[in-house]
């Protein structure tokens, strides 16, 4: 079989990486309209070929490693191609239900609507690592609108990259999405804002350990591809805010009011997450 990806930024990259360790695809493909973005993924032979969006009719399975508009247009433009009978088509886009829905019904049986939960704050084919997505956790949306060829083979796939795969509804997907992966990056922008507004960068270095750090990596994430996501998933990441907000008020009004046995007990709700975790 052979492979094109479409997006050879951090995650088609890797994917790229990983296929080429884990699995025996006889050619991959890359496609991408950035020419650095071209001669990059050639150089750290990520791929093997740069290709033309139409010539991906001879693959056998496309991944679509792009931000969340782009990845909805380009399923409309597959629908126009004269792709091969049983290709598989698969998405990497951060929500499910937005995607699924514009999906043109001709290839939808064919379209795998999946989510790694796997990602750096770095992009580009540079930032592509070959194990990116081992032991992680591959998301699969509404899959019973699907072939069960196509379904098997995406399973084949994502099982040699060893991931474990988990079927979830779409709708419920994004809900649980916005909480646990899109408020945070909400958070750390905001964080990293306050204090770019308050501090100057001599102190920001000279104070900034490890908890800061920690925080305000995921703002160092690629702005373009978070404002499709926060815009494609609006109304679940507005209440996973308002949640967050409630919590961040219960905080303020204890210290406000010198409360800090109830600071205390409020703090240590929070630690339950490391029995989680």
């Amino acid at each position: 079989m052979t492979l094109g990806i479409i997006g050879l930024g951090l995650m088609g990259g890797s994917f790229a990486l990983a296929c080429k360790n884990n699995y025996n695809f006889e050619k991959i493909y890359g496609v991408d309209h950035n020419p650095s973005h071209q001669k990059t993924a050639l150089e750290k032979n990520l791929v093997d070929e740069i290709i033309e969006f139409d010539k991906l009719v001879k693959c056998d399975v496309i991944v679509i490693a792009i931000p969340i508009c782009a990845i909805i247009c380009t399923l409309n433009d597959l629908a126009k191609l004269e792709l091969k009978e049983n290709v598989t088509i698969i998405d990497f886009g951060s929500t499910k239900e937005e995607i699924i829905k514009k999906c043109p019904t001709n290839i939808r049986p064919k379209f795998i609507a999946s989510h790694p939960m796997a990602g750096t704050e770095y992009s580009g084919p540079e930032a592509a690592i070959p194990d990116l997505y081992e032991n992680k956790v591959m998301v699969m949306c509404n899959i019973e609108d699907n072939n069960n060829y196509q379904l098997n083979i995406a399973m084949e796939i994502y099982e040699a990259l060893k991931m474990n795969i988990r079927i979830m509804d779409a709708h419920e997907h994004d809900r649980h999405a916005a909480f646990i992966s899109h408020m945070p990056h909400v958070v750390s922008y905001a964080l990293t804002n306050s204090v770019l507004k308050q501090e100057d960068n001599e102190h920001i270095v000279a104070l900034a350990a490890g908890g800061f750090r920690s925080m305000a990596r995921l703002a160092k994430s690629h702005p373009a591809m978070w404002r499709d996501i926060f815009e494609s998933n609006e109304e679940n990441l507005l209440d996973a805010i308002d949640a967050f907000r409630k919590e961040l008020k219960i905080a303020k009004k204890l210290i406000k009011k010198k409360k800090y046995n109830e600071l205390y007990r409020w703090m240590e709700s929070g630690n339950k997450l490391h029995d989680i975790l």
